[in-house]
């Protein structure tokens, strides 16, 4: 595919997250009977920021707070500005947390019936067997299409440095890679068909078949870019429109 859009960011180049217009801090609740754990989860702010605010891993990170306050647990989201990203292939630099307990994700999303997710359950961890599973996930449509869902085991230990993740979202098709390297790839009806956006996620809610927790201390997901090539599900957005009239005129000339 041509893909005509990009959007690159490298975090260790930014010195507030507050001043990067290309992303959106977000802070919401999500209470214990909205969700499958035994705790609420609390996403801040402040649990967002770059290595120029703190003294952690170079690049973004993004913090899940240890125990639980008011019944929930402290949790942070990260999401493009963009909302028109229809095909493309999305990577991220990053490096898991070795505290046990929390979820960290890289997706995209337009809806909870319409996401393409990369997520970590560190709980799954277990370093003496070099064991080091991943969750690829396509969830599952309104309209009765079953979602899609493999576990993959790495051959490297993601705690240990940073290496890309990348969703290759295609008509009918997505497919899954880590350093270039493919996962798995998945197809059908179930593949989402809109344009969506991005999200850096990284959260616990107590869930004992999911990402458990609370965790012990503080946990540290680090991103250290992300880089995104894509077409605009809007009419008029991007360069889609542009790029397809330059490809007429190529192809008049090339006639000629």
């Amino acid at each position: 595919m041509v893909f005509t859009d990009s959007l690159e960011t490298d975090f260790t180049k930014i010195a507030e997250m507050g001043q990067a217009d290309d992303w959106i801090r977000q802070e919401f609740n999500v209470a214990v009977s909205e969700g499958r754990g035994e705790y609420g989860k609390a996403f801040r702010v402040e649990n967002v920021f770059t290595t120029t605010e703190s003294s952690h891993d170079t690049g973004l990170t993004l913090r899940v707070g240890a125990g639980v306050v008011d019944n929930a647990i402290s949790a942070a989201e990260l999401d493009t500005a963009r909302l028109d990203m229809y095909h493309g292939s999305f990577r991220a630099g990053m490096k898991i947390p070795q505290v046990k307990g929390t979820c960290a994700a890289f997706f995209w999303y337009f809806n909870d019936t319409q996401e393409i997710d990369i997520e970590f359950l560190t709980r799954e961890f277990e370093p003496d067997k070099q064991i080091y599973p991943v969750h690829l996930v396509i969830q599952p449509k309104e309209t009765g299409t079953g979602g899609m869902h493999q576990q993959v085991h790495l051959d490297f230990d993601p705690t240990a440095a940073f290496h890309e993740y990348r969703i290759d979202y295609l008509p009918g098709r997505v497919v899954f890679y880590a350093d270039s390297r493919p996962l798995a790839a998945m197809e059908g009806d179930g593949v989402p068909q809109v344009g969506g956006h991005l999200i850096l996620q990284h959260w616990s809610n107590g869930d004992p078949q999911w990402s458990g927790g609370p965790p012990e201390e503080d946990a540290l997901l680090a991103v250290r870019y992300v880089q995104a090539y894509f077409n605009s599900s809007l009419p008029d957005g991007g360069r889609s429109k542009s790029a397809a009239r330059r490809c007429v005129v190529q192809e008049t000339i090339s006639h000629v």
